[in-house]
């Protein structure tokens, strides 16, 4: 498992598929957290949003990486298991949504007047991983994996970011961020951040297993 996070790793640096997300990702924090200040929840909830954009474009672009033929090269090289080589391109999106989190915490403490506390810190985390799992969990189902065609991956995946974002009171995302702009005390979001935490990892856990499913037996 760790052999193939690192010729994962190895393979979107060599390709550079990563620039483009890490730079919306910069672009979106500093639009919607530079020069703030008070409470710290609407401004994590601002990062997070950023970090699910990123997160569902980036682990498209890892699940893209390599053409059928390779991809069973990959598969074949590690014992024939394709589920290994899947959740080895599902860790490195979540490794590579670790590095951003922690620029996610400390970039409105940088560029903004806030009173910060260890609850919003948590609070922090538990939003930006909730919003990384969640678009992980996008990026896997619209992968090529699932579908063939990309402009149907791409068109997919875009229609279910915007659902998770926009549509009223739908957990995780939507309700993460409504509760997080509308409760300006960070130690009353605890508990139900951490439930939209646990929803957010069991949406990882069943679309890896539908992509998973639709691979092996197209495979």
């Amino acid at each position: 498992m760790i052999a193939l996070i690192r010729y994962t790793f190895a393979t979107v640096l060599h390709t550079q598929r990563y620039v483009a997300p890490l730079l919306l990702f910069i672009g979106l924090l500093g639009v919607l957290t530079v020069n703030g200040s008070g409470p710290l929840p609407p401004a994590y909830a601002s990062s997070g949003g950023a970090l699910f954009v990123c997160s569902t474009w980036l682990t498209v672009a890892l699940m893209s990486l390599d053409e059928p033929t390779q991809r069973a090269i990959v598969v074949v090289a590690s014992g024939g298991r394709s589920l290994k080589v899947l959740i080895a391109a599902i860790g490195t999106a979540l490794l590579s949504c670790l590095v951003l989190m922690v620029f996610g915490l400390l970039f409105p403490l940088w560029m903004g007047r806030y009173t910060v506390t260890m609850d919003d810190l948590l609070l922090g985390v538990e939003a930006q991983l909730t919003c990384a799992f969640v678009g992980i969990a996008i990026g896997v189902l619209c992968s090529r994996l699932v579908f063939r065609r990309q402009g149907y991956a791409v068109v997919s995946a875009v229609a279910l970011m915007m659902g998770a974002l926009f549509t009223k009171g739908m957990p995780p995302v939507n309700r993460l961020f409504t509760l997080m702009s509308t409760t300006p005390h960070a130690s009353k979001l605890l508990a139900p951040t951490g439930g939209m935490l646990a929803m957010a990892a069991v949406i990882l856990v069943a679309f890896t297993a539908v992509t998973q499913f639709v691979a092996a037996r197209r495979e």
